[in-house]
C-alpha cells in the first residue's frame, strides 16, 4: 500500500487534520470516523465452462446518520474490505459537503470483469443482490448502490430486477439502485453526472482571482492546458465539457494501456469515438506517445484531473509533479502524506470529497423521481414553453419586430428533464464551494480546500445525530 498506511487510514489522517479546526467531543469524533457496519460474503459461481468459482465480496455501510446509505458497486481485482470502508466513508463526507441527504456506503466484487462471459457477470450480480437483499444491505429507505468503476446500466438493471423479484409488492422497489437505464427508471444526466460535477467545481475554483494569481494564471478555465489521467466515464466527460464549455485545451490523456500528448490540444470527442473503433487511445492521429502512463501525471501543465482508481500521486512521485492545480475527479487519487507535500509547496488541490460528487448528486435526482413516480419536466415544460411563447408575442407586438423562427424555437423551450438535471447539479456544486470558501474564511485562511472539507461534513454529520436528540 503507498505511503506506508491503508487506503481507509489515509481518510481518517485527512479527518483528522480537519478535525482539529473544530470543537466537537474526541470521542464523538472518533464514533464518526468509524464504519458502522461491513458485510463479507462469499459464493460460488458455475462458469460457463461447468467449472465452479467463489467469489468474494463486500458492503460497507460507514454512517447512519441520515438514511438510506449511498454508495457503488465496483468490479476489480483491488477489492477488498479497506477500500470499501475508506469509500464508503468518503461517500458520508461527500453527501455531507454537497447536502444529499444520503450516509455513506460502498460495495465491491474482487472479479477482473473481462475474465468473464456477460453470463457470467450477470449470475455474479444476481447472487450478490440475493446476498444483500437476505441481510438487508439494499432498499429504497435502507442503502441504495450505484454503478462505479467496472460496473453501469446493465449491471444496474440486473440489481433492480433481482429485488423487485424478490420485493416483488414493493411500490417503490425501483427506488432500491441508482444509474439504471432511462427505460428502467434511470434519469437523463446520470451518465455524465460526475464528470459534468468535475467541470463546475474545477470552473468555480478558477474563478477565484486571488488563488489563480497565486499560481501564476489568469482567472477562468478558459485557455488553461489540461492533463487527464483516466478517459473512463468520469475523465471522458469531464475533458469534454472542460475543452467544449470551458475552452480548455486537453494536452494529454493517460490511460492503463499508455498515454498521448499534443500540445496543440487533443480533439476529444474525435479522440473518444477513435477508442471505441480500435479499443485504445494509442495512435489517435497527431498525438505523440508518452513514454509510460505514468509520465502523464509529471507533465508541465496547468490542471491535472486524475479520474481512475485511487493513490496515484503519493510521496514517492509527488515532487515530480508540476501541475499548478489537481483536481480529484477519482475517489482518493492523491494521497494524504502527498496532499500534504504538495499543497505545502503551492499547488491547488480540489478535492474528491467535494468535486466528484456530481454523480450522487442526481442519483439522488434519480431516487427522488423514483419515489415520486414522475419525471422531471412532465408537469412543467409544456406550460413554460406555452408562457415563454406568450411574453415572446407580446415583446413582437410592442417592438413590431418578429423574432426569427430558429430564434423563437430556442428562446420558448420549456426545461426537460436533463435540463433540470444539469442546472440542480450547478447549483449544488456552486453553492457547496460558496460554503468551502465560507469555512477557509471563517478559519482565516489556514485550512486548505480537503480540511474546509471535512470540517463542513464533520459540522452536518453532527447536526443531523443533534436534531434526532441523539449522538452516533
Amino acid at each position: 500500500m503507498n505511503d506506508q498506511i491503508s487506503f481507509f487510514e489515509q481518510v481518517n489522517r485527512n479527518f483528522d487534520r480537519a478535525a482539529i479546526f473544530t470543537k466537537h467531543p474526541p470521542t464523538l469524533l472518533e464514533q464518526i470516523k468509524k464504519c458502522n457496519c461491513i458485510y463479507q460474503v462469499a459464493f460460488p459461481l458455475r462458469r460457463d465452462d461447468g467449472s465452479f468459482e467463489v467469489i468474494n465480496a463486500w458492503r460497507a455501510e460507514h454512517s447512519h446518520h441520515k438514511l438510506p446509505t449511498k454508495g457503488g458497486i465496483r468490479y476489480s481485482m483491488g477489492v477488498n474490505a479497506d477500500e470499501v470502508e475508506a469509500l464508503a466513508a468518503l461517500m458520508t463526507y461527500k453527501c455531507a459537503v454537497v447536502d444529499v441527504p444520503f450516509g455513506g456506503a460502498k460495495g465491491g466484487i474482487r472479479i477482473d470483469r473481462t475474465a468473464y462471459s456477460d453470463g457470467e457477470l450477470e449470475r455474479i450480480t444476481r447472487r450478490f443482490t440475493f446476498e444483500l437483499a437476505k441481510k438487508g444491505f439494499i432498499g429504497p429507505g435502507i442503502d441504495v448502490p450505484a454503478p462505479d468503476f467496472g460496473t453501469g446500466a446493465r449491471e444496474m438493471a440486473w440489481i433492480v430486477d433481482t429485488y423487485q423479484q424478490i420485493h416483488h409488492d414493493e411500490l417503490n422497489a425501483i427506488a432500491c439502485v441508482t444509474g439504471k437505464p432511462v427505460p428502467l427508471g434511470g434519469i437523463r444526466g446520470r451518465e455524465e453526472a460526475t464528470g459534468l460535477g468535475v467541470y463546475y467545481g474545477i470552473r468555480e475554483a478558477c474563478e477565484i482571482a486571488e488563488e489563480m494569481q497565486a499560481l501564476g494564471l489568469e482567472p477562468g478555465v478558459g485557455g488553461k492546458r489540461v492533463v487527464v489521467q483516466g478517459l473512463g466515464n468520469v475523465g471522458s466527460h469531464a475533458a469534454r465539457f472542460l475543452a467544449n464549455e470551458g475552452g480548455a485545451k486537453i494536452i494529454a490523456v493517460a490511460e492503463h494501456d499508455g498515454g498521448i500528448f499534443d500540445e496543440g490540444g487533443l480533439a476529444i470527442d474525435e479522440l473518444v469515438a477513435h477508442r471505441a473503433e480500435t479499443g485504445s487511445i494509442l495512435g489517435f492521429p497527431g498525438a505523440q506517445a508518452l513514454p509510460t502512463t505514468e509520465g502523464a501525471l509529471e507533465l508541465d501543465c496547468d490542471i491535472l484531473v486524475p479520474a481512475a482508481l485511487e493513490n496515484v500521486i503519493t510521496k514517492a512521485n509527488q515532487d515530480r509533479v508540476k501541475a499548478r492545480i489537481i483536481a480529484e475527479a477519482a475517489n482518493g487519487p492523491v494521497t494524504s502524506q502527498a496532499s500534504e507535500l504538495l499543497q505545502d509547496r503551492g499547488t491547488l488541490i480540489i478535492p474528491d470529497t467535494y468535486l466528484n460528487a456530481g454523480g450522487v448528486t442526481v442519483s439522488y435526482f434519480e431516487w427522488l423521481k423514483n419515489l415520486s413516480h414522475v419525471r422531471f419536466g412532465r408537469l412543467e415544460k409544456r406550460f413554460d414553453e406555452h408562457a415563454f411563447r406568450r411574453v415572446l408575442t407580446a415583446v413582437e407586438g410592442a417592438t413590431e419586430r418578429a423574432f426569427p423562427s430558429h430564434m423563437l424555437e430556442v428562446l420558448a423551450k420549456g426545461a426537460d428533464e436533463r435540463d433540470l438535471v444539469y442546472s440542480g447539479l450547478e447549483e449544488t456544486m456552486v453553492v457547496a464551494f460558496q460554503g468551502l470558501r465560507e469555512i477557509q474564511k471563517r478559519h482565516g485562511g489556514r485550512p486548505d480546500l480537503r480540511a474546509a472539507a471535512f470540517i463542513s461534513a464533520i459540522d452536518k454529520i453532527i447536526a443531523a445525530y443533534e436534531s434526532r436528540g441523539i449522538f452516533p
